[in-house]
């Protein structure tokens, strides 16, 4: 009898407090602090250094394949925003009925390098007609969520990046503007101040609800939109 009381208890699983889902977490979205939970559960199956214990150490990360609700997380099916693993790369944070527009950029059209990700930037076009040259902010308050820069700096260590491209927040209506003024205008960009950041609303732009509502752009609807310029 002592025996086998003995050879159970020593089959048991240790329990530890870990860091587990609340819910069902789908690969590629970063994951919310609401979604996460410390739980004492058996932990044999896991290797101890994989697992977390706290929550924020947690959240943000994306999940880089579906974890099932109450599974322990681990730090071989997480990753940090922005980190490209192959295709399991995290979505972009678009909202729903908007799209993501990359604009070119180099040291004196994008604020000496300056602009980074979760920034807003205003573009200002010039355009010449007739040889009447004129300029006008056509956008404002666009919202950055990737900035493309080249890889390693050449020349000495800590020598500053400069931006390729920038990644910024549009509806469909704005990225074919966006698309007419990279063709037949000249671009730069200004860095907002933090202080005047006005986060966009998440609901859909009621002129532009989503891709189909866009219907091209020509030289009419811009002379429309931005008389100014003509």
């Amino acid at each position: 009898m002592l025996v086998a009381i003995t050879a159970g208890a020593g089959q048991t699983a240790p329990e530890q407090s870990v860091v587990v889902a609340t819910k069902a977490l789908p690969a590629r979205i970063p994951i919310d602090a609401s979604a996460l939970q410390i739980k004492s559960i058996p932990i044999g199956g896991y290797p101890s250094d994989l697992l977390f214990r706290k929550t924020s150490d947690v959240t943000g990360l994306v999940p880089l394949v579906p974890i099932e609700e109450g599974q322990a997380i681990t730090s071989n099916i997480v990753a940090k925003a922005g980190t490209a693993l192959g295709s399991q790369a995290a979505y972009l944070p678009i909202p729903s009925g908007y799209v993501a527009y990359t604009m070119p950029t180099s040291e004196q059209q994008g604020v000496g390098g300056y602009i980074e990700p979760d920034d807003y930037i205003a573009v200002i076009a010039t355009i010449d007609v007739q040889s009447k040259i004129a300029s006008a902010t056509v956008f404002q308050n666009l919202h950055v969520i990737r900035v493309g820069a080249p890889g390693a700096a050449q020349g000495q260590a800590g020598s500053q990046q400069i931006a390729t491209s920038l990644t910024v927040v549009v509806t469909e209506c704005q990225a074919e503007y966006l698309t007419w003024f990279l063709t037949y205008s000249s671009l730069k960009y200004t860095l907002e101040s933090f202080h005047d950041y006005t986060s966009p609303s998440v609901a859909p732009d009621p002129n532009c609800a989503n891709v189909s509502a866009a219907k091209g752009v020509n030289l009419k609807d811009v002379m429309s939109a931005y008389p100014q310029l003509f």
